[in-house]
């Protein structure tokens, strides 16, 4: 099957689920084409274990598909972009100090965490994976995905700055984890020296260079948006920043998913200010909320298929079961530390740490990273146990994060409220 016929059958799937949820589920988009998707993913996964010739279909057409190039040079950029765009720098600037711990330190920390669980819980299972290979997992789950929640949080009135921080902290998170992710691959397959000063230094110089390519080239593209008033031409720059951006900072070995970001906080901010129309703005916007989500549903289609050539085990459900219990865990850990810091001089809304754990979801980015994975023992449980995990948090996290919002009293809270329940 070609390249073409490939993609297209992806596409026509994610279509069906998207009628099949319109049509008879009716849940927000995001969360009910995973719930169809999922099901049609087990009933396939059913048929295949009965027809073997559709297991081998499904594998022939995974082996023509690279899923590195199609994530890394492809996926990935446009999911980080489109994120950043709604995010506001100002409300984002007046939280730096918290989003900035959680980011960072909360990533090493979660990735430290569920890596080792992980590979001592697989053992226990009975599986051999590799202690590196078990850290990659840590650091491909680690990074949040707030978008499915975010609306939900805004129509249960939590406070303005919960929501920055749980939007600031995955927009960063993922660019750390990233990061964090490629460096540890560099060492799984012998790339990187495994030197803690190199691997120090190598996360310093991708995070540093990739600051200074996404704002450098964030803001030539303003200038360049400023600069006229076409739509179109507008869209096909911020297009060619995700993309040929991506690729420029790759080249000069910096973190490709920083410089995104950045670029697009600054086109989402000041270029959305300064540089757009009012047509524009609702012409752009509007496409990369379509990409976005598009994207998402994408990958989405891709993991469904890669059930199905896995033949997704009992060992797989229960490697992935114990890792929803392991990664909620070193959440709740990874937050509660820095928060618990943090309030020895400033204030923060009731059950934060109980906020920021359940409503930190896993999404796009997890499974691409997964995707990505060369071949290796273990690589089929990493992405099914990802799969699992993903799923969990999409179908039942999202879903219940409203009803957590009401029943710990923070629908409608307001700043002051939140100041004043401060030390709570």
């Amino acid at each position: 099957m070609s390249l073409f016929n490939a993609v297209s059958l992806l596409i026509a799937l994610v279509a069906v689920c998207g009628y099949l949820n319109a049509r008879f589920v009716k849940l927000p988009d995001v969360i009910g084409i995973t719930a169809v998707g999922l099901i049609l993913s087990v009933l396939m996964a059913i048929v295949g274990n009965k027809h073997p010739e559709w297991t081998h279909w499904a594998q022939t057409t995974l082996n023509e598909l690279d899923f590195t190039e199609i994530v890394f040079h492809g996926m990935l950029g446009m999911l980080l972009f489109a994120g950043s765009l709604h995010v506001n720098f100002s409300d984002l600037k007046g939280e730096k100090w918290v989003i900035l711990p959680l980011a960072t330190l909360g990533v090493l920390i979660s990735t430290t965490l569920v890596g080792t669980a992980f590979y001592y819980a697989t053992h226990w299972l009975g599986a051999e994976l590799s202690y590196i290979h078990c850290l990659l997992f840590g650091a491909l789950i680690s990074p949040t995905d707030p978008i499915a929640v975010l609306g939900i949080l805004r129509k249960a009135g939590v406070p303005k700055s919960l929501e920055t921080q749980i939007a600031g902290e995955s927009l960063f998170n993922d660019g750390i984890g990233v990061v964090v992710f490629i460096t540890l691959l560099g060492i799984a397959t012998g790339g990187h020296a495994v030197s803690p000063g190199e691997v120090a230094m190598l996360l310093v110089e991708e995070v540093i260079g990739g600051i200074i390519v996404g704002v450098v080239l964030g803001y030539l593209a303003f200038v360049l948006l400023r600069s006229i008033d076409s739509y179109a031409v507008e869209i096909l720059i911020t297009l060619a920043l995700t993309t040929a951006g991506y690729a420029a900072a790759e080249q000069l070995h910096t973190s490709a998913p920083i410089a995104v970001v950045l670029m697009g906080l600054i086109i989402g901010n000041r270029g959305k200010s300064h540089a757009m129309s009012e047509t524009t703005r609702h012409h752009l916007f509007s496409f990369w909320d379509l990409i976005d989500e598009l994207l998402n549903l994408m990958l989405f289609g891709l993991i469904g298929l890669e059930v199905i050539a896995l033949s997704m085990t009992g060992a797989h459900i229960q490697s992935g079961v114990v890792a929803i219990v392991i990664v909620l865990l070193a959440r709740l850990i990874s937050v509660g530390l820095p928060i618990s810091a943090l309030r020895l001089w400033r204030g923060f809304v009731p059950h934060a740490v109980k906020m920021l754990t359940w409503g930190g979801l896993r999404g796009g980015i997890s499974v691409a990273l997964a995707l990505s994975l060369p071949d290796f023992p273990g690589r089929h449980r990493i992405i099914a146990t990802t799969y699992v995990v993903v799923v969990f948090s999409i179908l039942v996290q999202a879903l219940t994060v409203a009803p957590l919002v009401r029943r710990l009293g923070l629908g409608g809270s307001s700043e002051a409220d939140a100041k004043s329940h401060a030390n709570n």
